[in-house]
């Protein structure tokens, strides 16, 4: 853990034990925290535009070199 997120904990864990008296405000911090690790979930499973055109880019020249297998298309949805 580096300098940096532990000063964030400390400053996280200290909001947090400024508002533990009260019921609404922890239930609005739990709601926004779980909406920001949602956010972070989906954006990692989504793969971004940039690698897509990788990928393609990489098949591309894969098969401009003659460096693929040609797969039937039946055998596609076994």
């Amino acid at each position: 853990m580096t300098v940096l997120q532990m000063q964030l904990n400390a400053e996280l864990f200290g909001a947090l034990q400024t508002i533990s008296s009260d019921e609404g405000l922890m239930k609005k911090a739990v709601r926004s925290l779980k909406r920001i690790a949602a956010q972070k979930a989906k954006s990692e499973e989504t793969m971004s535009m940039a690698e897509l055109e990788d990928i393609v880019r990489q098949g591309d020249k894969e098969i401009a070199e003659g460096n693929f297998q040609p797969v039937a298309i039946d055998d596609l949805w076994k």
